[in-house]
């Protein structure tokens, strides 16, 4: 009717009115969504009854006096901006530059940049923190995650982008920088793992003359102070577990604790009856079983079953199997696989009733604490989709810090020992003197690191450690225990030969962290220009060939 329009920008919509005397003069018929105008008029409050409470500038409107058009877009643009029915993602990231008017993405993006803007002024207006940029060619480090190569003029010589600053900002500790920050670019070739990025952003600690507890302290005040909800602020400290607490009770390194349903340990109440999956040691073989009430149990839906068995298949070392519990429950089908007397004693250690049901699973100790903890959270999900249980709130706060990780583990498909965080992690206190003098790899196992993580929510959102400061030290552990040939590793090294500070850091995940603030699907809805599931780049097409020329320059041959 050429009577009214929206207005959008990115901090909103305002209602704009065509008075009779200035229709005349403009024409909105033909001009496409998505134009740029300019307008000029007055703020006036809307007539009695037309007010939209549902938006913010709901009660006024612009009655406009002069409209000019700045640039009109074309008529069929490839996406629409609105907040249901969007387009698929891919769609959306090919045309991101249009997607990025979308009400979320806007919020999102200018979210992340208040969070790091608080979490900056904390840094170094509270702290004294310096800020310092660390180059992003660097060279390649063995051992981690997959990196990406660059190449470089000199035949046969790479580049590799950083997978952290880890080794630069142990070298500023060295050169007295005793307080750096960050926000740091880094880049891993993760591609094929899901809800990832190949270049991600984090905020990037460390600290000379420090320990574990200022660290932790540190942490919690930056993100107290760079919380963004003012009506739900974040007090007092941050709870803590160590790992072996953690596995034993929720079945995971990163407990979500918004919930009960823990894991209660079956193994003295079950014995030796149940028979031990091949390849699981008595010793390392464990019990773990979870109690799903009769109340909720008769409401579950019938597919769960299928659900939690097909986590069970994908666990090795251990069996898994859910039972109902009926009045002759310790005589039934259950005393075949467990004996009576077990039954028995399982039944009274948690006060089994009529219609309850139990999750049972039992295995090598760390592999059946993981699926147990899979099965913890797949379970709760269908219990909260039925509403049968509490909705778990996205921003309560539930921060917790995980410690007293191992400091070597064994990995699982070759058997190696290697670093459970990396390899510059300094040993526990009360365990360093068992590093120094370790006789049998029965013993590396036991020994625990200063290493520390912070979880919320159920999702780690940073970790970090105190480092090893001597040479010697770190020496050995590369080449005694790690048995990684550690030539390019000489610059780090020979620094913590020159004189290098107790020191220790921190870094968080900026994209998960602030993901999780906006209670976005994915980190890619808080990156303006995100990659697709794949790595790609559906926008600019990248990766893409490059000229012959090029190859030539930088003496590469494509090899199919």
């Amino acid at each position: 009717m050429n009577k009214f329009f929206t207005l959008r920008d990115g901090y909103g919509t305002v209602q704009a009115l065509l008075p009779d005397n200035v229709s005349q003069r403009f024409s909105l018929d033909g001009l496409a969504f998505e134009s740029i105008l300019r307008v000029r008029g007055t703020v006036q409050r809307r007539p009695e009854g037309q007010a939209n409470k549902a938006v913010p500038t709901g009660e006024i409107e612009i009655h406009v006096s002069e409209l000019e058009v700045l640039n009109q877009a074309k008529k069929r643009l490839p996406i629409n901006v609105k907040d249901h029915n969007r387009a698929k993602e891919n769609l959306r990231l090919e045309h991101r530059y249009i997607d990025l008017r979308n009400r979320d993405l806007q919020h999102n993006l200018r979210l992340r940049s208040q969070v790091i803007m608080k979490m900056r002024e904390c840094m170094i207006n509270d702290y004294g923190f310096v800020e310092v940029e660390t180059p992003t060619l660097f060279r390649r480090t063995p051992g981690g995650a997959q990196e990406f190569v660059v190449p470089s003029r000199k035949a046969g010589h790479f580049y590799s982008l950083v997978q952290s600053p880890q080794q630069f900002k142990q070298m500023l500790m060295v050169g007295a920088i005793d307080r750096y920050f960050q926000i740091a670019r880094c880049y891993r070739d993760e591609s094929t793992r899901p809800d990832r990025q190949p270049e991600f952003t984090q905020l990037d600690i460390e600290m000379s003359f420090t320990d574990r507890e200022k660290v932790i302290e540190l942490i919690e005040q930056v993100l107290r102070k760079s919380w963004p909800y003012r009506d739900n602020p974040i007090s007092g400290s941050f709870p803590r577990m160590t790992l072996a607490d953690a596995m034993e009770r929720f079945g995971s390194d990163k407990p979500d604790t918004r919930f009960g349903y823990e894991l209660q340990n079956l193994s003295a109440a079950i014995g030796t009856q149940i028979t031990v999956p091949a390849g699981v040691r008595q010793q390392d073989f464990r019990t773990y079983g979870i109690v799903i009430r009769a109340a909720e149990a008769r409401k579950l839906p019938t597919g769960l079953k299928k659900t939690l068995e097909e986590i069970a298949k994908k666990s090795n070392f251990c069996k898994f199997t859910q039972s109902k519990i009926t009045p002759d429950w310790t005589t039934g089908p259950i005393a075949r696989l467990l004996g009576q007397e077990a039954a028995e004693a399982l039944s009274a250690q948690l006060s089994l009733q009529t219609d309850d049901l139990l999750l049972l699973g039992w295995g090598k100790q760390s592999y059946v604490q993981n699926m147990m903890g899979r099965i913890r959270l797949a379970a709760y999900d269908a219990l909260e989709e039925r509403e049968l249980v509490p909705k778990r709130q996205s921003h309560a706060h539930n921060f917790l810090w995980v410690v007293d990780f191992p400091m070597f583990s064994e990995n699982e498909e070759t058997g190696q020992i290697e670093s459970t965080h990396h390899p510059f992690t300094a040993p526990h206190p009360d365990d360093a003197a068992a590093l120094t003098g370790f006789s049998s790899l029965e013993n590396i196992y036991t020994i625990r690191s200063q290493a520390y993580d912070l979880v919320w929510n159920g999702v780690e959102i940073g970790g970090g450690s105190i480092r090893i400061h001597n040479s010697q030290l770190q020496r050995m552990v590369l080449q005694d225990v790690l048995r990684i040939e550690h030539a390019h590793l000489h610059h780090l090294l020979d620094a913590l030969d020159s004189g290098a500070p107790p020191h220790g850091g921190f870094a968080i995940g900026l994209d998960r962290y602030v993901a999780l603030l906006c209670n976005a699907a994915s980190i890619r809805e808080v990156i303006a220009f995100p990659k697709s599931l794949d790595g790609k780049d559906p926008l600019s097409k990248a990766p893409v060939p490059i000229s012959e020329e090029e190859k030539r320059i930088y003496h590469i041959q494509v090899v199919e």
